[in-house]
């Protein structure tokens, strides 16, 4: 099961009582985002593995908000190549992502590569 980075804020919920049509154009009226754009942006977002982010928290490896916009960017990029299992070197960190299912599989820093050697993999990129 894939860890979610996306957090949503809380924001109250409509009556289940109203037609859902009208639900979503009061949310739209109301400047809120809508669940399709809610779910378009969830799809296209990187996910973690729950492997990928035990490993990130035992190796004390953080990413920024920056950082998570550039691995989204790159596994675009890497879907458009036709890659499907990627090792992704960014910082001093090497991400082995599922393209296919937008996944990070698992993390490493430089220091936690046993033998530095890394198979099963189709691509690179390093940003």
């Amino acid at each position: 099961m894939a860890v979610s980075r996306m957090y949503l804020n809380a924001q109250p919920l409509l009556p289940l009582n109203q037609p859902a049509k009208g639900r979503l154009q009061d949310a739209q009226v109301a400047g809120k985002t809508d669940f399709g754009a809610i779910l378009q942006k969830a799809q296209k977002s990187v996910s973690f593995s729950r492997h990928a982010a035990d490993r990130l928290q035992e190796r004390n490896i953080r990413l920024s908000d920056q950082d998570l916009s550039r691995l989204d960017d790159t596994v675009d990029r890497l879907a458009q190549k036709g890659a499907r299992e990627s090792l992704i070197y960014m910082k001093d960190v090497a991400l082995i992502v599922s393209v296919t299912n937008r996944t990070v599989i698992t993390a490493m820093d430089g220091t936690s590569g046993k033998d530095n050697i890394i198979t099963n993999i189709d691509s690179a990129a390093i940003i």
